[in-house]
């Protein structure tokens, strides 16, 4: 085989596993077209979200900042049904504002990037998993069998916790906390479309934690029996990020955060032994 070529791999056949060379070139050639892919499904997206970006905003972007947003709504009906009328929100004491001449159109444009990036999320894991999936063995992927299915769904249930759960009670504790009734809540529009990005984002992402777990088991850097060690050191994690975030430090908004992250926690530990007992078996054969 020349210097310059690399071996790959195709095992799309599990009875007859082709191989074909590609030189370096060619692999940066191939990583190059799944990127440009990948690109003009952002930006189709992205372009759809800019034309629509006035209903974006007042329905969507906006909604967290006022108390009939849908979450404020469900908290105070559970309020009223426990007896406990302080998880009604009836104010939100801010106001948004653009400081700068270019503010708004900025932040439409931001809004449209983040928007285009989050739609496109399941075609552009789709592009990767295709570039790295000749190289994986029969085994792996066979392991890997509805990664892009999961993976997806985890990232978009992730991002409604963020949007429903997360961001409103962030927002509510943030704009009501006050040291001094003379201060005045006047915040930039882009501080605020950075907190409601940021924390739908970052739950998007930590929703994967049942395919981190999967992978880090199948590699054998965690263990079922590790996870299931430590299980208390979460439970107290994951508490306080409920108390901090929760707009009133009742127990019953705190449990209404709590609940969904120790699920996925011990979602992790299911996927963790299924792995593990596989490991084990493959072994053994």
């Amino acid at each position: 085989m020349p210097l310059d070529q690399t071996p790959y791999y195709d095992y799309d056949d599990e009875e007859t596993s082709g191989e074909k060379e590609m030189t370096f070139i060619e692999h940066l050639e191939e990583l190059r077209w799944h990127i440009i892919r990948s690109v003009a499904a952002i930006l189709i997206f992205m372009i759809g979200a800019w034309f629509s970006m006035s209903w974006i905003f007042k329905n969507i972007i906006l909604g967290p900042s006022r108390p009939d947003f849908w979450t404020y709504r469900k908290l105070c009906e559970l309020g009223k049904m426990v007896g406990i009328e302080s998880l009604c929100v009836s104010e939100l004491n801010f106001t948004l504002m653009s400081r700068e001449v270019s503010g708004q159109f900025m932040m439409a444009l931001t809004a449209s990037a983040i928007i285009g990036l989050l739609f496109a999320f399941p075609y552009v894991f789709w592009e990767i998993w295709r570039f790295i999936k000749p190289g994986l063995k029969i085994t792996e992927k066979k392991a890997a069998t509805g990664s892009v299915f999961f993976v997806t769904a985890l990232f978009f249930l992730g991002v409604m916790f963020g949007y429903f759960i997360v961001a409103p009670f962030a927002i509510n504790f943030l704009v009501n906390f006050q040291i001094d009734e003379s201060i005045k809540n006047q915040f930039d529009i882009q501080s605020y479309i950075s907190i409601l990005a940021t924390l739908t984002l970052a739950c998007g992402v930590t929703f994967q934690l049942p395919m981190a777990i999967f992978v880090l088991t199948r590699i054998g850097v965690v263990t079922p029996a590790f996870l299931k060690e430590y299980r208390k050191h979460s439970i107290v994690i994951i508490l306080i990020v409920a108390a901090v975030i929760t707009p009133s430090p009742d127990m019953i908004s705190q449990v209404v955060v709590a609940i969904p992250l120790f699920f996925l926690y011990e979602v992790s530990i299911l996927v963790s032994q299924r792995v593990y007992n596989r490991k084990l078996k493959e072994e053994k054969e």
